[in-house]
């Protein structure tokens, strides 16, 4: 066996992991980390014949890594390696070293806290902070502080920031190996590009593969990159004994294998890629990579409960992995899409995936695991708070989690499955309707990349239409059986299909639905798409507006890109929207029957007579059927309640926020000076945003008793009906604690500012304080004023609460300072005698 980096760290790593539970092992691109490590460990006294899993991001990565370490132990995967990733698994009652993907550890430690039989969990390319990876690492340490205490945890990472780490591990120590790198020449743009990339890429790719030896690995941010930059390179006409071959996650196996193995003699290869090849693989036989600096992410929104894939340049840290691939093997050439000094602004390292992405998911693992606050876990960085509200919303709109956080035994059901909620939710529910084998396909469809690509991908956002695709070509193995009036100028990416046909077979057997479905029978169901979908998504059930554009269930406005058929329904169900704009684009969706909706909402669909309406900013007074924010049925109504029309009045100032109201200068501060009484004595009224609105009807509602319209508030005094709050003793005791102006020394009257109330502000030029001893106190002597001390500009050149340490100690800096700028004003020796004064000079005395 060849002697690599790593095997110099290898004693030292044992020896720590006899002594403690925990390791950072950082070591760099080329080390061997990956295989060599786990086949070390296996035969250590600690581990005592147990199970090492080791995490991977990605499952192309795992089973190339089991297949690397099988055969240096001269066997097949599945002996004393294997490998287990989503629908595919090779192990045996042998395996000893079990490669995973990061949500597989999640399922087994749902199924098996104490994870009998497993002696070390390794995280590889922790780096990446996918996810899984944040909660499998918060999961496992709470594990082993209950249930397995000699549970070993080993973080590996080629560029990571290991002190984090290390601490949230204890203060584990941390080893480090230097890689293996043979030399690599960095060549940049000499000026920015401009336009499309692939273009330019193309002519990088020509002059490398005529000036260099070697295979090429280019790095693109997408598939669509990536089949454009390939064709282009065929319209190029390379060399005949040049292989173009493409490296993303949705291909099969067999073309993810012919892209990473080594070129046939006599021939090179060309691997178009996205970040998959960035680490843990070796794609055989490169010494040149071209870079586009770009990388595809997804973003998601807690404002709009939507995730959209955003195109963003690399960080640095992406930037160095992807050029490490050149030097692997030999020396090699890196050629960057970018400048140099452009490259001097690049971020160092991407945000962890658990700081943008949809927490749905996560946060349903919390509730099976038991954990109602994020805070009862370890993490390196807590998941966002609102993201985490968005998905609690979601998972109790599914009926996964109760209105006090815990999981149903619906949840249960969802959290087995290992789908995202949404997705299992649609496939458990489409039971009752029979619809299980089109659930099934569908949640496929929805999971993967798009089987229809080219320009049609951009208009035609049919999900109907997919599933019949998929049946065609799943039956047929083509889709010429198809009309072609139908499809127009679709193209279809007949593999993908193929692959999805496949794993939605999984899905099926898996769930107990038949696959071998009938296509003649099959086809009866697909008209039911809109309706599993709406299970997946209720809140993006979509109602058309008159002008053509759709209104979401949660309120959100969406559009189609073109007038195409799907455009003209009533209603439609979005499964992918883009989150742009006022109106979001609709790039998935499908059709929704009426007569669907109203039974299957029935439960959630409210009638009512009188309400607000946002968009003519008035109470309506009609009988109403509605979901969220579609309007079913309505017609008009009797004579509304005056009460429910009050109801509705306050419900819509509370839902828009205090701002309707008719605030002026005076109701402001009046407002905010009762808040710093309320602080000071709770017998005061609260008087925060967050009481007035909960206390509205109480307050404000006898003064709009009958008003219906946003302009009849307009008429308001806020100052007098909030004094009318005030007892007759609390008014005189306001102006004299809280008083709206103080006179200061030069006789001028200057305005307190209450707008922090826990620290009222005076700001007042410095000169009018001449002869002021002390900071001045209100709220019965307790709170003395926040003085901004400003120049004759009046700008800010002190901020102080104690004016008397100010006159010692600070006033001379300040006075040399002033002086030098404002040489006509007055600046005394000596401020406590002094004459205030709010001129240039104070006049003489007389």
């Amino acid at each position: 066996m060849n002697q690599l980096p790593i095997d110099q760290v290898l004693p030292r790593l044992k020896a720590v992991l006899q002594e403690t539970t925990s390791a950072v092992l950082v070591a760099s691109p080329g080390a061997g980390k990956t295989t060599r490590v786990p086949l070390s460990l296996l035969d250590e006294p600690w581990l005592a014949g147990r199970k090492i899993l080791m995490l991977t991001p990605r499952r192309l990565a795992a089973r190339a890594s089991a297949s690397f370490m099988a055969t240096l132990l001269g066997e097949k995967v599945g002996e004393t390696v294997g490998y287990r990733v989503k629908m595919d698994a090779k192990v045996g009652p042998h395996t000893r070293i079990e490669v995973i993907t990061e949500g597989v550890l999640t399922r087994m430690l749902q199924a098996d806290p104490a994870l009998e039989g497993v002696g070390l969990i390794l995280f590889d390319e922790f780096h990446e902070r996918n996810l899984n990876a944040d909660l499998g690492l918060a999961l496992s340490l709470q594990a082993r502080s209950l249930f397995c205490e000699d549970l070993r945890i080993l973080i590996m990472s080629a560029t990571l920031d290991a002190e984090p780490v290390a601490a949230l591990l204890g203060d584990a120590p941390v080893l480090v190996s230097e890689g293996r790198q043979y030399p690599v020449e960095t060549r940049f743009l000499a000026r920015p590009l401009e336009g499309r990339v692939e273009p330019e890429l193309v002519k990088v790719i020509g002059h490398a593969h005529r000036a260099e030896s070697g295979d090429i690995l280019v790095f693109l941010p997408g598939v669509g990159e990536i089949r454009r930059v390939e064709a282009l390179l065929q319209e190029a006409g390379l060399d005949a004994g040049t292989q173009i071959t493409p490296l993303y996650g949705a291909l099969s196996q067999e073309a993810q294998d012919r892209a990473i193995r080594r070129a046939n003699p006599g021939v090179r290869k060309i691997v178009l890629s996205t970040s998959i090849a960035e680490t843990s693989l070796t794609v055989e036989g490169v010494r040149i990579v071209i870079d586009s600096g770009l990388m595809r992410v997804p973003r998601f929104s807690p404002r709009t409960g939507m995730t959209r894939l955003e195109t963003i340049k690399v960080s640095k840290a992406s930037a160095d992995q992807r050029r490490g691939r050149a030097g692997r093997l030999e020396s090699g050439i890196c050629y960057r899409m970018w400048t140099e000094q452009e490259d001097r602004v690049l971020i160092a390292q991407q945000l962890p995936e658990i700081k943008e992405a949809d927490l749905a998911p996560l946060a349903l693992e919390l509730a099976a695991w038991g954990v109602a606050d994020t805070d009862e876990l370890s993490w390196l960085d807590l998941p966002p708070k609102a993201a985490m509200a968005q998905a609690g919303e979601l998972l109790q709109q599914l009926g996964a989690m109760d209105a006090g956080k815990r999981i149903t035994q619906h949840g249960r059901q969802l959290a087995q499955m290992g789908l995202h909620p949404r997705l299992g939710h649609m496939i458990w529910k489409s039971g009752e309707l029979g619809l299980r084998s089109l659930a099934c396909e569908l949640a496929v469809l929805i999971g993967e990349r798009d089987i229809v690509r080219g320009r049609g991908a951009t208009q035609d956002a049919d999900l109907q239409l997919r599933v019949e695709l998929l049946r065609v070509i799943g039956h047929h193995g083509h889709h010429k059986k198809m009309d072609r009036a139908q499809l127009g100028e679709l193209q279809i990416d007949e593999g993908v299909c193929r692959r999805i046909w496949e794993e939605a077979a999984q899905l099926k057997r898996q769930w107990a639905a038949s696959e071998k479905q009938p296509l003649a029978q099959a086809s009866k169901d697909v008209s039911a798409t809109g309706r599993l979908l709406a299970l997946a998504y209720p809140d993006r059930i979509a109602q058309r507006r008159g002008d053509g554009r759709y209104l979401l269930r949660n309120g959100r406005g969406a559009a189609f890109a073109w007038e195409q058929p799907l455009a003209y329904e009533k209603y439609v169900v979005a499964a992918m929207l883009d989150d742009q704009g006022a109106d979001s684009r609709i790039t998935l969706a499908a059709r929704l029957e009426e007569s669907d909706l109203e039974h299957d909402c029935a439960s959630e669909i409210r009638e009512e007579h009188v309400w607000w309406e946002r968009s003519t900013q008035s109470v309506r007074a009609r009988i109403r059927k509605h979901l969220g924010a579609l309007t079913i049925w309505e017609a008009p109504s009797a004579m509304a309640d005056p009460d429910a029309v009050l109801h509705a009045l306050l419900g819509g100032i509370a839902e828009q926020g205090l701002d309707l109201l008719p605030w002026d200068r005076h109701a402001r501060q009046l407002a905010q000076r009762l808040q710093f009484m309320h602080k000071l004595d709770a017998a005061w009224p609260d008087a925060s945003e967050e009481a007035l609105i909960r206390s509205l009807p109480e307050w404000l509602g006898p003064h709009v008793y009958g008003w219906k319209r946003l302009d009849e508030l307009r008429s308001l005094s806020l100052s007098s009906i909030l004094e009318s709050m005030l007892s007759w003793d609390q008014r005189r005791e306001l102006d004299e604690n809280a008083p709206t102006h103080i006179v200061v020394p030069s006789g001028s009257r200057i305005p307190v500012d209450y707008s922090h109330s826990g620290a009222p502000v005076l700001s007042v030029r410095l000169q009018e304080l001449f002869g002021w001893q002390d900071t001045p106190r209100i709220g019965r002597g307790r709170v003395p004023l926040t003085l901004h001390l400003l120049s004759p500009a009046h700008r800010p050149v002190q901020v102080t609460q104690d004016l008397s340490s100010f006159w010692k100690n600070t006033y001379f800096e300040v006075k040399k300072d002033l002086k030098g700028r404002y040489p006509k004003h007055y600046w005394p020796d000596d401020p406590l005698q002094a004459m205030p004064t709010n001129r240039t000079r104070p006049r003489p005395r007389t």
